[in-house]
């Protein structure tokens, strides 16, 4: 066997930090670390970000309507010409006349009068308006996607958790059961309804680890990283309230800067300049022209054999009047009276979806509250139920299925606390998206509430317990039941029924006198 070539104290010195850099843990992003590398990966708002540029470019055509327009003209012209004497002298004749023609110009026009180009100058300035109001809700969107995939995460990983934590305890219940059941203690009820739950635990912890790949793949496609670790809740959980605690105060407030019923304003404004468009159909246009023109003809012209240039300076006012055209103008104003009552409508349907859609994310961010406190009380009661069964089955007076339901119910409450904590963090941002005011700063609240600077988790990782505070050991295949043999049953011979005799009909001492 040939030997093993050694490694230069170079190459194994790297090879050493590569193996100790893999052995370092994860490091996790915050909230605004996956924020901003969604905004330069994610296509919908990459998209949203190019249509709003191409909006603006688009907004500011219109004011090429009311500058100058100036152009420059250069031609060159090669005429070959035959002269036919009809009359006089030289009758019949036929005299070849070819010379060249070279110009060169510059000409201007500037609108004096022109209604409707100000008009389309001025719906561009409401059309980059509106553009900016779209590519506002597109950053809103992708704060509440990105926020809600990174809890999604984050809860799932805490599901993973808490099904782990349970598997142990229930491993815990079924080793008891069964040791209750060797010594005579118990009965082989307890340790198959153990076991029973224990089998749907392990598919519950099948189900959860699942839903966790999914829910990263998620993330990691919306950021643009893989393997995107977000960092949990930190320890004591500090939920952030919305303020003002007054729910009119927030529907005022969307009326007001919401971008969408801004966008539906501007387009309230559009149409009534496109009204104002449409009457210009009547009014007359005032144009200033200015040119300056040189054209020469070295050989002559079909009228002289001598070679000129002629140099023009024009300056002139062009007015056009309409007159008559076909009423397309009338009903063309018909048209746009009838898109500005559109455009009234659809604004003021816009409200009334704005409207409601605050007062149901307020409502649900107060209930979602509401919810957590009850959940954090049901947490310590559940928490004590569980207690008081542990207790009770081994003084004897509770059985192992009260234990296994307490267990049950404790994790499942845990579960849900976890989640109505997400749900009402996202409920912040969410009831800020339907007011309209969701920027940056209301993520960096959000972001505050993470684990950082060695602050604990809220739900403790998923993770291998540690070596020095071994957990008890969980069984990889279930542990296997002991037989039992089946209890002699006697037949079922009952003796015949014997029927009871008639009693002996009653005397009558007096009878009654008829």
């Amino acid at each position: 066997m040939p030997p093993r070539p050694r490694l230069s104290p170079l190459s194994a010195a790297l090879a050493s930090l590569f193996a100790a850099l893999l052995a370092l843990p994860a490091q996790g992003q915050t909230l605004n670390e996956l924020y901003d590398s969604a905004r330069g990966f994610d296509a919908t708002y990459q998209g949203a970000r190019a249509q709003y540029d191409a909006s603006v470019a688009r907004a500011a055509q219109a004011k090429a309507g009311i500058l100058p327009a100036v152009g420059l003209t250069a031609g060159v012209t090669r005429s070959d010409i035959d002269i036919d004497t009809l009359t006089g002298a030289g009758r019949g004749t036929t005299t070849p006349r070819d010379f060249n023609t070279q110009n060169v110009g510059i000409n201007a026009t500037q609108p004096l009068y022109r209604p409707a180009n100000w008009a389309t100058y001025e719906q561009g300035k409401r059309q980059a308006e509106i553009a900016q109001a779209v590519f506002t809700v597109a950053e809103q969107d992708l704060i509440v996607r990105v926020s809600q995939a990174y809890f999604d995460v984050l809860a799932s990983q805490d599901s993973l958790a808490l099904v782990r934590a349970q598997k142990v305890a229930v491993a815990e219940q079924l080793a008891s059961a069964k040791r209750n059941f060797e010594v005579g203690t118990s009965t082989i009820t307890d340790s198959r309804e153990a076991q029973a739950r224990y089998d749907l635990v392990i598919a519950q912890e099948i189900a959860a680890e699942n839903d966790l790949q999914v829910k990263k793949v998620v993330l990691d496609q919306l950021v643009g990283r893989p393997g995107s670790v977000p960092v949990p809740l930190a320890v004591p959980v500090v939920l952030p309230t919305a303020l003002p605690a007054d729910i009119n105060a927030w529907v005022a407030q969307a009326d007001t800067v919401h971008p969408a019923i801004q966008q539906a304003r501007l387009g309230v404004d559009v149409a009534g300049l496109e009204v104002e468009k449409a009457k210009a159909g009547h009014k007359p246009t005032l144009d200033a022209n200015l040119g300056y023109n040189v054209t020469r003809n070295p050989t002559g012209t079909t009228t002289s054999t001598v070679g000129t240039r002629v140099n023009a300076t024009t300056v002139g006012v062009v007015f056009n009047m309409p007159l008559f055209a076909g009423f397309a103008t009338e009903n063309r104003i018909k048209e746009t009276l009838a898109l500005e009552d559109q455009s009234r409508s659809v604004l003021e349907g816009t409200r009334r979806n704005v409207a409601q859609a605050t007062r149901a994310a307020y409502l649900g961010l107060v209930s979602g509250a509401g919810q957590v406190k009850a959940l954090e009380a049901a947490e310590a009661s559940s928490q004590s139920a569980l207690d008081a069964n542990r207790l009770g089955y081994q003084v004897g007076v509770r059985i192992n299925i009260d234990v296994l339901n307490s267990q049950s119910q404790l994790f499942q409450t845990k579960r849900d606390l976890a989640q109505a904590r997400y749900n009402v963090l996202l409920g912040n941002l969410k009831l800020r998206q339907a007011n309209g005011t969701l920027t940056t700063d209301d993520m960096n609240a959000i972001n505050a509430t993470l684990a950082s600077n060695g602050s604990v988790p809220a739900v403790p990782p998923a993770t291998a317990p540690d070596r020095g505070n071994p957990a008890p050991a969980v069984p990889v295949a279930p542990p296997s039941i002991p037989v039992i043999p089946p209890v002699p049953v006697q037949p079922f011979n009952p003796p015949a029924p014997t029927m009871p005799t008639a009693p002996v009909p009653p005397v009558i001492l007096n009878p009654p006198v008829r």
